[in-house]
């Protein structure tokens, strides 16, 4: 085989195309994989629209939660063999030497790649990964329900740890989609209490399926009321969703001494009141992604069962109508495209 079939964005908010694309090389350090199913994230929605800055080059193929077997390596690998299971994820290298690099710190390294960004994308047959950087899949997963852990499970999973929040204590998620269905799962496993807030009830239904013990519809209630009247306020809170409103509501669901993760990456900015923050001593920071480590845990947790992620299966021609239901938070779960189909 010299071709693949892939899906391509050939032009920012226009249909992807789905088209025959030569089988990439693998390079130094890289393994050629051939991709048994991918996952699709909202970062692929900005990737294909072009939302960002410093937008990717045309044409690519977006994805970065694809896995399948090794079936080449180029050269100075080490560690892998062909038959070998890999993933893929948004970190697909980085330099390796800067400060960040050497402190565990990757997602920071101003020189990374990123997977269906600035580096071949899993939408598609075959992708590249290089092999010091991509997951090892733990044997005997679900070859579907792991595709979302490889980026949406590592990412919440990452930003509960970064809000340094203790088994036995209060965690509120805003955004019950991709990424937010997995935080509750990882936040049941890691020991806390999970409150679920969205505007949804279906959503918020698959929050309480998980583990959620509280869930607050933010189109009815005042999520910072809830959360203050029926638990004192959250000790840590994820905001995973694609609107400002989430995180505009974010602070006031806090307790005092309550830390608060970004994630979700919508366009625009939210207010902090400073007197408010200052006077409850809170904590705001952003999360991005995890760090090779925090991969290898996130998988980890998810071959004990105690994270089982909610997908639906889709053919690739199906590529557009699911871009276009996660940017309208139409999905429930998560969504995984079959390549060969």
């Amino acid at each position: 085989m010299e071709t693949m079939r892939a899906a391509v964005v050939r032009s920012f908010g226009r249909p992807l195309s789905i088209e025959q694309m030569p089988i990439p090389t693998p390079g130094p350090h890289q393994a050629l994989v051939k991709v048994a199913y991918t996952g699709v994230c909202h970062t692929d929605v900005h990737a294909t629209r072009g939302d960002w800055p410093i937008p990717p080059a045309l044409p690519f193929i977006p994805g970065h939660e694809g896995h399948g077997p090794v079936v080449a390596l180029g050269p100075d690998v080490s560690g892998v063999r062909i038959g070998d299971h890999l993933g893929g994820s948004w970190l697909a290298s980085a330099c390796g030497a800067c400060s960040y690099c050497l402190a565990g710190d990757e997602p920071l390294c101003p020189a990374q790649k990123n997977s269906g960004y600035s580096f071949g994308g899993s939408f598609a047959e075959f992708m590249l990964v290089d092999t010091r950087y991509a997951a090892r899949i733990p044997v005997g997963s679900d070859p579907v329900a792991v595709c979302p852990v490889l980026c949406g499970g590592v990412t919440a999973y990452k930003a509960l740890k970064v809000t340094g929040a203790r088994p036995g204590q209060w965690v509120v998620i805003s955004g019950i989609g991709g990424v937010g269905h997995l935080a509750v799962q990882y936040a049941r496993a890691m020991g806390l209490r999970v409150a679920a807030v969205d505007v949804d009830e279906s959503k918020l239904a698959l929050a309480r399926k998980h583990g959620a013990e509280l869930t607050v519809n933010a189109l009815t209630q005042n999520p910072g009321t809830e959360l203050t009247a029926q638990v004192g306020g959250a000790h840590a809170a994820l905001i995973t969703a694609a609107t400002t409103q989430a995180f505009d509501d974010s602070l006031a669901m806090l307790r005092p001494g309550g830390t608060i993760a970004l994630v979700g990456l919508p366009p625009g900015s939210f207010s902090v009141n400073i007197v408010d923050a200052v006077r409850r001593g809170l904590t705001v920071r952003g999360s991005i992604v995890g760090s090779r480590l925090d991969m290898v845990e996130a998988l980890e947790l998810y071959a004990t069962r105690v994270v089982d992620p909610s997908v639906t299966l889709r053919p690739l021609d199906a590529v557009d109508a699911v871009l276009a239901e996660l940017a309208s938070g139409q999905v429930d779960g998560s969504v995984v495209l079959d390549p060969t189909t």
